[in-house]
C-alpha cells in the first residue's frame, strides 16, 4: 500500500500496515493510562509511535501537549468526532490542547476562501469541539495564517533541515504549494516547543495513518534541530478511520456518506434506514439460519467505536447478530436510537458552546505577527 498524506487512504488490514510502515501496537502501553476508554480497548486508537514518554508525562504529572489540526471543509460528522473524543480524552490525562486551522495549507492545496474557511473552521469544528467536552483553560486554537514571528520563522527555518529529494521521495509528486504545505505542517507539530510557549516538552499527535509521512519528517528535522531548539521528538498515535455509511470513505461532497453533527435526528435516522451498509442476509429467513456478519455491518462498528460504552451489552449485540436472532432492522434501530439522542443533547451543548468561542482562540499580538 501506497500512503499519500494529500489523499485519504482505506486501509484493509490494519496489522499488515503496521508491520509494513513501523507502527508499533499501543495494547501494551494503554493499560498504564490511569482513565480507561474504549478509545484503547477496542482498538480504536491501534499503534504509536514513542508514546511511552507521554505515558511517562502523565505518569509523572509533567507538562505535555496534544497537537492536532484540521482541514476546513465541509460539515463536521462522526468520522470528525473520533478525533474530537481523542482530544479530549489527552485533555482530561492533563495535555494543553493546540489545535491549527489549516488555512493556509486549505488555500495553497484546495484554493479555499480563507476567508470562509475561518468562518467553517469556528462554526463546524471548533463548536464542536466545545458541545464535546473540550476545555477553554488549556486549549490554544490558532489559524496557521495568524501566528507568531517564532512561529512562522520555524516554518521557514525547518527548510533549511531538508532536501528537495527528501521531499520528493516522501510525497512524490511536488509543487510549491505542497512544499509550503509540508514545512508549516512541520512547523504545527513543533512549535508548542519554543520558548514562547514554555519550551521543550512531549508532544503527541493523533492521525490517521495517511500522516504518517508528515509525522516521519517531522521527527526526523526535529532530530536535525535538536542543537538549536533542542527539541523533544514528537510522539503519534494512530487510529482507525470511522466507515462512511456506504462502508467506504466518507466524503464531504456526500452528504449520504456521513452523519453531520448539526443534521437533525430525523434526518440522521432516514440516512442509517437507507445507507448504512448491511452485513446482513439477502433475506430474513436465510438470516435466521446463517447470522450476519457484524464486522462488516457499518452500524455495527459505529456502535463498537462510538456509541456503546458497555461491553457486555456490545457483546451480546455481536453474537445475536452472528446467530441470527438479530436481524438488520434491528441493529439499525439500536443504533438510531442511540444516534438520535446523542444528537438531541449535543444540538443542545452547541448552543452553550457558541457563547464560549472567545475564550479558545488564540489572539497573537501585533508585536509577534
Amino acid at each position: 500500500m501506497k500512503i499519500d498524506p494529500w489523499k485519504s487512504i482505506e486501509v484493509k488490514d490494519y496489522s499488515k500496515t503496521m508491520k509494513e510502515f513501523g507502527i508499533d501496537p499501543i495494547a501494551t502501553l494503554y493499560k498504564n493510562l490511569p482513565l480507561k476508554s474504549i478509545l484503547f480497548s477496542r482498538n480504536v486508537i491501534f499503534g504509536h509511535k514513542d508514546f511511552g514518554k507521554i505515558i511517562d508525562a502523565i505518569k509523572n504529572k509533567e507538562p505535555f501537549v496534544m497537537m492536532t489540526g484540521l482541514m476546513p471543509s465541509g460539515k463536521f460528522h462522526l468520522g470528525h468526532k473520533i478525533v474530537a473524543d481523542i482530544m479530549v480524552y489527552f485533555q482530561k490525562m492533563g495535555a494543553e490542547c493546540y489545535i491549527a486551522v489549516a488555512d493556509i495549507e486549505s488555500n495553497l492545496t484546495r484554493n479555499t476562501n480563507r476567508e470562509e474557511s475561518k468562518k467553517l473552521a469556528i462554526d463546524q469544528y471548533l463548536i464542536n469541539y466545545i458541545a464535546l467536552g473540550l476545555k477553554s483553560k488549556k486549549t490554544k486554537f490558532y489559524f496557521q495564517s495568524e501566528g507568531s514571528i517564532e512561529y512562522n520563522n520555524l516554518s521557514k527555518y525547518v527548510a533549511k533541515r531538508t532536501t528537495f529529494n527528501e521531499l520528493k521521495s516522501i510525497y512524490g509528486g511536488l509543487s510549491p504549494e505542497k512544499i509550503i504545505s509540508a514545512f508549516t505542517q512541520v512547523a504545527d507539530i513543533l512549535h508548542p516547543q519554543l520558548k514562547e510557549n514554555g519550551g521543550p516538552k512531549p508532544v503527541v499527535v493523533p492521525v490517521g495513518v495517511d500522516q504518517l509521512p508528515h509525522i516521519n519528517l517531522t521527527r526526523d528535522i526535529a532530530s536535525r534541530m535538536k542543537s538549536e531548539y533542542n527539541f523533544i521528538l514528537p510522539s503519534a498515535t494512530f487510529n482507525k478511520m470511522l466507515p462512511g455509511l456506504k462502508k467506504g470513505k466518507m466524503s464531504s461532497s456526500d452528504s449520504t456518506s456521513y452523519i453531520a453533527l448539526t443534521d437533525s435526528p430525523e434526518e440522521a435516522a432516514n440516512k442509517i434506514k437507507k445507507y448504512a451498509f448491511s452485513g446482513g442476509r439477502s433475506t430474513i429467513k436465510e438470516h435466521r439460519e446463517k447470522g450476519g456478519n457484524p464486522d462488516i455491518d457499518v452500524s455495527y462498528k459505529y456502535l463498537e467505536m462510538l456509541f456503546e460504552p458497555d461491553d457486555k451489552k456490545l457483546k451480546k449485540i455481536y453474537e445475536d447478530y452472528r446467530s441470527g436472532a438479530l436481524l438488520t432492522g434491528e441493529l439499525k434501530q439500536i443504533l438510531i436510537e442511540k444516534v438520535q439522542k446523542f444528537l438531541k443533547d449535543h444540538q443542545k451543548k452547541r448552543q452553550k458552546a457558541k457563547k464560549q468561542v472567545d475564550k479558545f482562540i488564540v489572539k497573537t499580538s501585533p508585536k509577534k505577527r
